[in-house]
């Protein structure tokens, strides 16, 4: 990630293009400030807790963020905005301001700074989705969040007058209609929205306050929505003056020629960059995963000052996210990739569920948001093994490069992070065993793509890798395997596990039964099956046998059975005592008696 550069800086680099603009405008003036280093740091996975209230983001930070190692939080906009009843509190409403006092529906002053400080002290970083462009638009009045009344070009708890705003006197309204012309696209109204006079000096200095205000809170950065709506030299001079050393990060959506680009944006911090979603949701949504060994390529910006992610608020309801959650295990593998390579600070999207785009997150009777329960219309992808767990292989592997690059050809793929790291993807419809080249230390390791590794030990399969670096393993059908040197269970490998084929033409002894169960589950819930055969635990959930969730909504894991035998089971939910169990009647198949001695058992949760 790149370091802010001064106002001066900015400047220099955009002049050239700011001067052959429309009407021979060139760069607004201001003066210089310097800019201090800043990057999300070591632990740089950013997860965006879209529309959450500020105390359950506490507790998330306490509860899973901190232990699993994230590095930071994106929260929804912290300003006053407007409330719109009579369209159901859309999402969008928090994206138009009324005034910079912090009274959201999803909590006020008081609580976002208790929730910046247990944050804090959880190691989580906070990072503010920061409005600089606009003021709410001209179809709403009345009072805000806070209870402040406004009006269109006027919003006197700022205070804001007609005058600060452009009115560019053109389509009629105001609005932008000509995408390939620069001074209209940052001197006209995005949909109706107040533009601001970011070129005027009292202008900055109220943006740069706002801003200021929220570092004085424990803010560690922000997310600058619509910025290529005002010139990077526009923005450039509102952050510099900003106390501290906060990481920027800017939402430039690539366009057409005529456009602001992504890259004018990189010297005042780090840029989305929405490449990488069409790149890596195309792979792991039918793609072919081993053109990814060339992923930086087909990037615009370099990985230092980007900001990767599959999919985001916007992406998700316009239709351009190849993934979202809603695609289960291709987007749950797609996002382990994103955290496992190393291209970009990478951001993960927690998501409420929807239906109608502009639906608001779950909320209570008065329009204000409710508390997140990870289920009821809450998504919590970020919880997901794949996602939350591949976070700490990231951790262990900061600042190492792609070493033991593998492929098929196809849509298995395999690579190293130095000597820290290993992941495997395979998206195929079978199950991938081989001898894999790493160069990781001799150890036995923790498949944390499918178990938990915590005191030491791990609750699903380890793999012993041997002097030379190697590990025989299993990847499971559209699953991941990721090991990493901080979830060891010990430093002297066992020998090295080998795969003997079956006899053919014989009778079988075991069956390797693959068992999958397509279901949704909540936070702390794990799924299992039993069955009245020992393998499977007699009936007793308390042995009965754990099923990854690497595929997650699909729960997969392999049993070894006894062959030609009728085998009775059910699959059942744990979470701690509490057991859930399937409706009856119990389920029923036989393994088979001869060769190949194996067989899958798909089933959906009923």
């Amino acid at each position: 990630m790149r370091t802010r550069r001064t106002l001066a800086a900015v400047l220099t680099a955009v002049l050239a293009v700011a001067a052959t603009v429309t009407g021979g405008v060139t760069a607004r003036p201001a003066a210089p400030a310097t800019a201090s280093p800043a990057s999300p740091g070591a632990k740089d996975v950013i997860v965006h807790l879209f529309q959450w209230p500020w105390a359950s983001i506490a507790t998330e930070c306490t509860t899973v963020l901190g232990p699993k190692g994230f590095g930071g939080v994106q929260v929804s906009p912290p300003q006053e905005h407007v409330v719109l009843p009579g369209r159901g509190y859309p999402w969008w409403q928090d994206y138009q301001p009324v005034s910079y006092q912090l009274t959201t529906r999803r909590g006020d002053r008081a609580a976002f700074a208790s929730m910046v400080r247990t944050c804090h002290d959880a190691g989580v970083k906070i990072y503010v989705d920061a409005i600089v462009n606009h003021m709410a638009g001209g179809a709403s009045t009345g009072a805000g969040s806070g209870g402040s009344t406004y009006g269109h070009y006027s919003y006197p708890a700022v205070p804001y007058g007609n005058d600060d705003f452009h009115h560019c006197g053109r389509n009629g309204n105001d609005d932008i209609a000509n995408w390939s012309d620069r001074w209209e696209i940052q001197n006209c109204e995005l949909v109706d929205l107040s533009d601001l006079r970011t070129e005027a000096s009292y202008v900055r200095g109220r943006l740069t306050a706002y801003l200021n205000d929220l570092v004085s809170l424990g803010v560690d950065g922000f997310r600058v929505d619509a910025a290529k709506h005002l010139p990077a030299a526009d923005l450039a001079a509102i952050v510099d003056p900003v106390s501290g050393s906060p990481y920027v990060f800017s939402e430039v959506i690539e366009g057409g020629s005529g456009e602001p680009t992504p890259e004018e944006y990189a010297g005042v911090g780090d840029v989305t960059e929405f490449r990488y979603g069409d790149v890596v949701g195309n792979a792991f949504s039918g793609g072919n995963l081993a053109n990814l060994n060339n992923l930086a390529s087909s990037m615009r910006l370099s990985s230092g000052d980007a900001v990767a992610f599959v999919d985001n608020h916007d992406t998700q309801r316009n239709g351009r996210a190849r993934l979202t959650y809603k695609n289960g295990s291709a987007y749950a593998l797609a996002e382990a990739f994103m955290i496992a390579w190393p291209y970009g600070v990478p951001q993960v999207m927690s998501s409420f569920t929807f239906s109608d785009p502009e639906a608001g997150p779950p909320r209570n009777g008065n329009g204000t948001t409710s508390s997140v329960n990870c289920a009821n219309g809450w998504a919590c992808e970020h919880r997901w093994r794949t996602t939350a767990n591949m976070v700490g292989l990231r951790n262990a592997a900061a600042g190492a490069g792609v070493t033991n690059w593998w492929s098929n050809g196809g849509n298995q793929i395999a690579f190293g992070r130095g000597s820290t790291g290993y992941a495997a993807f395979n998206r195929n419809g079978g199950a991938l065993t081989r001898t894999f080249q790493t160069s990781l230390p001799a150890g036995t390791y923790c498949d944390v793509m499918n178990g938990d590794f915590s005191g030491g030990a791990c609750t699903g399969t380890t793999y012993p890798v041997n002097s030379a670096g190697q590990v025989t393993a299993t990847v499971p059908a559209n699953g991941a395997l990721a090991l990493h040197v901080n979830a060891r269970t010990s430093a002297t490998p066992g020998p090295n596990p080998t795969t003997t084929p079956p006899p053919t033409g014989g009778t079988c002894g075991t069956v390797a039964t693959t068992f999958e169960v397509d279901t949704g589950t909540v936070w702390g819930q794990n799924v299992y099956v039993v069955g009245n055969v020992p393998a499977l635990g007699n009936w007793d959930p308390a042995n009965g046998v754990p099923l990854s969730s690497a595929s997650y909504p699909v729960w997969r894991a392999t049993v070894g059975l006894p062959g030609g035998t009728a085998v009775q089971y059910k699959y059942v939910k744990r979470n701690g005592a509490q057991v859930v169990w399937e409706s009856d009647p119990n389920r029923s198949r036989s393994t088979p008696s001869a060769t190949p001695c194996t067989a899958t058992w798909t089933d959906t949760w009923r």
